[in-house]
């Protein structure tokens, strides 16, 4: 069996244990924010900023601990660059285990928490209220500090199954990952687009680690979930249980590119997972870093300021290569939801242009805002009565 070409740092796993440690903290102290009557009333003292990310084993809690960690600033010491953290003085940012995208989405936009992660696909419906937001309306108070990295979409099965093609797949049983998450949402939309829906598929919601410990046990057929590679559950099976990931190629792939804009063509290389040393092609998004409108904007333009400083992209160069992957250049890739204020602020004395990115209300009555709204009536994301992702989540 192969080793992986891209390892975790050996010093990565007790870092890890002493964030989790100082994480656990925080969450108690976040409790004490938690007690006001609205998340996003300015309190004396330390400020906690949530940030909504996905179940434990995915890429988005994973990802979200270390940013969690780089963000968050204590109000006295050393200044950033000469032995001093680089966060936001008197910032307490707690990475919160949440469904998922879909979850997050809702969360962020009603001010329950402060931010979130989320598939630029499922954000750019919610802020539109199309497919899978078209009953609950338009999730206007969405923005955004910032595209994070690709999520690759994966479908693992052990490596004596019979399943060699989605169309495979037929009859049996798929961990799609809890209701709420973007794994389940796409997956939904995947297995519809393949003939597969209307129970093709036995979709199973359950938690990565639960359904990897279920496709270990050969109580499911397969796991599929959304991530960036190497996403830390299937990461963990496969160095114990042989496994294979199932292609997600050719014309299927073009018809959800034109059918949903914000999808991708993409492929998990080989190396990433043990035992599977060559490229699996898939599709994928882009995953963003969500706010509330309503925050503050001179915090949002620490928060992202903070995100981009070189001491982050070194704690995130730990996890290989997902880490190395978060970059300030790809930062405006891929945006459906328009940029918060004050990351608009940020990107802008950085030097990089925001004049592409998506328009927000108060702009649209100009003639920007006038194309973009025509475009979107005629466009591919324009939701029919057909679209089978225009139904509630699953």
């Amino acid at each position: 069996m192969a080793a992986p070409r891209h390892k975790i740092r050996s010093d990565w796993r007790r870092w890890c244990g002493r964030l989790c440690v100082g994480l656990l903290f925080a969450a108690a102290l976040l409790g004490i924010a938690r007690a006001q009557p609205k998340a996003l009333e300015s309190t004396p003292g330390p400020r906690y900023f949530r940030i909504g990310t996905a179940a434990t084993g995915g890429s988005f809690f994973e990802i979200g601990g270390i940013i969690a960690s780089a963000v968050s600033g204590p109000t006295e010491g050393p200044p950033c660059g000469r032995g001093g953290t680089c966060g936001v003085p008197g910032l307490v940012a707690v990475a919160q285990a949440t469904p998922g995208s879909v979850d997050n989405l809702r969360l962020v936009n009603s001010g329950e928490i402060e931010s979130g992660f989320a598939q630029t696909d499922l954000a750019g419906w919610a802020y539109r209220g199309i497919k899978l937001f078209a009953d609950s309306g338009k999730l206007s108070e969405l923005r955004a500090i910032g595209s994070l990295f690709p999520a690759v979409a994966h479908l693992a099965v052990r490596a004596d199954s019979p399943t060699r093609s989605l169309a495979d797949l037929k009859g049996k049983t798929v961990a799609v990952g809890e209701a709420g998450s973007g794994s389940a949402a796409a997956a939904a939309v995947l297995f519809e687009a393949v003939g597969l829906g209307g129970g093709g598929v036995v979709q199973k919601y359950l938690r990565p680690g639960p359904g990897a410990a279920e496709l270990k046990a050969g109580t499911v057929d397969a796991e599929f979930i959304v991530g960036g590679y190497p996403v830390p559950v299937i990461r963990d099976l496969a160095a114990g249980t042989p496994i294979r990931l199932i292609p997600i190629e050719g014309e299927i792939v073009d018809r959800l590119k034109k059918d949903f804009a914000y999808y991708q063509t993409m492929a998990i290389p080989g190396g990433v997972y043990s035992g599977i040393d060559t490229p699996t092609p898939s599709i994928g998004f882009s995953a963003l870093w969500l706010v509330n409108s309503r925050i503050d904007p001179d915090l949002v333009y620490a928060i992202t300021k903070s995100l981009w400083n070189p001491a982050t992209a070194k704690l995130l160069s730990a996890i290989e290569p997902i880490g190395n992957q978060i970059r300030l250049d790809r930062a405006l890739d891929v945006l459906s939801v328009p940029l918060h204020p004050g990351a608009a602020r940020f990107y802008r004395e950085a030097g990089l242009s925001v004049d592409g990115t998506p328009a927000p209300p108060e702009a649209e009555t100009g003639e920007r805002g006038t194309a973009a709204i025509a475009r979107d009536e005629r466009g591919k994301d324009t939701p029919s009565d057909s679209d089978p992702a225009k139904a509630k989540e699953p």
